[in-house]
């Protein structure tokens, strides 16, 4: 079992701690999930709170096995402090973007940590593309590949309204996890240039279809 960092171990705490007590409490949960009419009624603590419910234990289980395979990689090239602000500034992106496609849909809720988690995921992978990750745990691929394949997939899924799942924080997590990445480490402009631009490219695409009025 690798080490992992007591900023990890709060990080997961809190999701955990925070997740059951909405699970037993339906009257927190509802009032804290990422809810469009409680938005923009005023309830900004939605923005950030909603990240730390879950929908069920699966949920909760496979983002917090995420967060912590990958978060140590993070933490190893940026610090701890980095580490914490990729994440929470990834959880905000994503629900921000999320807010920004459904701010019409006042009846939309999400609640989950895939957008903190996807950011990084994102961020590990500008810094390790050629680790295998494995597919329904067993078919191995590239880091990089996965990351894509991902993105792209939630693009696809935002367009086409998918499943019960909350593309659009994917994608916005993604995203800030790409920058703020890009931000703290710039020695990767020059030692991953490959990466960086390989990467840029589902979110660049996001773009040209929003601009088209694609998605």
């Amino acid at each position: 079992m690798q080490n992992i960092h007591i900023a990890t171990i709060i990080i997961i705490a809190a999701n955990v701690i925070i997740s059951l007590k909405g699970f037993k409490d339906y009257r927190f949960f509802e009032k804290y999930k990422f809810n469009i009419a409680g938005i923009r009624k005023g309830e900004q603590i939605r923005m950030l709170s909603s990240g730390f419910l879950h929908a069920d234990y699966n949920h909760l289980i496979f983002n917090m096995l995420t967060l912590y395979f990958f978060a140590g990689v993070v933490i190893l090239y940026v610090g701890v402090t980095q580490f914490v602000l990729i994440y929470l500034a990834s959880l905000l992106l994503g629900n921000l973007l999320s807010f920004y496609f459904h701010k019409n849909e006042y009846h939309y809720s999400a609640v989950g940590a895939s957008g903190a988690v996807m950011g990084i995921l994102y961020a590990a992978i500008l810094f390790i593309p050629n680790q295998n990750l494995y597919l329904f745990f067993a078919i191995p691929i590239p880091a990089w590949i996965f990351g894509v394949a991902y993105l792209l997939y939630s693009i696809y899924g935002m367009k086409n309204k998918l499943g019960n799942i909350g593309h659009d924080a994917h994608i916005g997590g993604a995203i800030g996890g790409y920058v703020l990445t890009i931000l703290f480490a710039p020695s990767l402009l020059e030692t991953s240039l490959w990466i960086v631009v390989l990467l840029a490219f589902p979110i660049i695409l996001l773009f040209i279809l929003y601009k088209l009025g694609k998605i």
